[in-house]
């Protein structure tokens, strides 16, 4: 049983970001201090986090619990587990769709995991920067 009310959670779960969210920000800006500059809200299937029109590589920041990675950070739902099963199959499997879609369109995708983010930011920093640079 939840133990906040349906309007509580339903107010909560409004308040997620779908854009310029924490990890994100985080690579963002270490991405710029490092000399890189890159588009952001640009428009492609999928709608990337990170852009780098002129390298043709976009970037994903993903965060574990809604793509289903599986790792610490994700958890499973106490409540309304079909609800929730069945949002993460269909954004694993829209994701799927789009990053095809993009690589048959050229585009080199990188996907970075919110988990990773915390730990290991300067790795993934010098990882772009050797795959755009």
């Amino acid at each position: 049983m939840d133990k906040i009310s349906p309007e509580k959670r339903s107010r909560n779960m409004s308040h997620i970001r779908a854009k310029d969210t924490k990890p994100e920000l985080l690579v963002r800006k270490a991405l710029f201090k490092q000399g890189l500059r890159y588009k952001i809200h640009y428009h492609l299937p999928g709608k990337p986090d990170i852009v780098f029109p002129s390298k043709k590589i976009v970037i994903f920041i993903h965060g574990c619990f809604w793509h289903g990675h599986k790792c610490k950070l994700d958890h499973s739902p106490k409540t309304n587990k079909y609800f929730w099963m069945k949002k993460i199959t269909n954004n694993i499997l829209r994701d799927k769709s789009t990053f095809a879609t993009l690589n048959k369109l050229g585009w080199k995708v990188i996907i970075i995991w919110e988990c990773d983010i915390e730990n290991h930011i300067k790795n993934i920093i010098n990882k772009l920067i050797r795959i755009i640079v």
